[in-house]
């Protein structure tokens, strides 16, 4: 039975916004993994993690979601985000490691992570959260992206964010520097 009647119109207005965002950063992943575009896979997942990090802060940014059932409802098995990892981690092989401090407010840690786990783990969180918002158990949803973003997804995203724009900022700004000078010779004299 949906359980939409406690949540206002702002909120029923996020979820449906979050249930389009994660049907879209789902879309986006799948398609990377699948290999069709590998020329475009560090592009695509930027815009994918950059845009679930801007609609995830909507979740930060509100009061605690309350559900409206004590204990989660059973709204189907979990879907298997092993192969979509494995798939990844293939896709960004020699690239899918970085490092990254643990935890910034309470010390320098750093360890060793990869981006096909932080992507997957996502994917996994958002898919939960939209089989309860397709089950019409609304506040189930809300509560569950909300309660995952805070512990955990939104952090992997910023995480990916950060590490594929330096990969992107890698690949374009890291010239040879006779390609450099060349070009900067030609660029002086076209003007001409």
């Amino acid at each position: 039975m949906p359980d939409t009647p406690e949540l206002d119109n702002d909120l029923l207005a996020l979820g449906a916004a979050l249930a389009a965002a994660s049907e879209q950063y789902l879309e986006t992943v799948r398609k990377v993994a699948s290999g069709d575009a590998p020329d475009a896979a560090i592009p695509l997942l930027l815009l994918a993690a950059s845009d679930l990090s801007a609609a995830g802060a909507r979740l930060g940014a509100i009061v605690d979601v309350v559900p409206a059932e004590r204990f989660e409802p059973d709204d189907g098995p979990d879907v298997d985000m092993e192969p979509l990892r494995v798939s990844l981690a293939n896709v960004l092989e020699g690239i899918d490691e970085y490092h990254e401090v643990d935890d910034p407010l309470v010390g320098p840690q750093v360890s060793t992570e990869s981006l096909s786990n932080d992507l997957a783990d996502i994917a996994q969180a958002l898919a939960e959260g939209l089989r309860h918002h397709r089950a019409g158990h609304a506040s189930e949803a809300l509560w569950w992206w909300q309660f995952s973003y805070l512990s955990d997804w939104g952090e992997s995203a910023a995480s990916a964010t950060r590490v594929l724009l330096g990969l992107i900022a890698h690949l374009r700004l890291d010239v040879d520097d006779e390609v450099a000078a060349e070009a900067e010779f030609d660029a002086l004299h076209s003007a001409d």
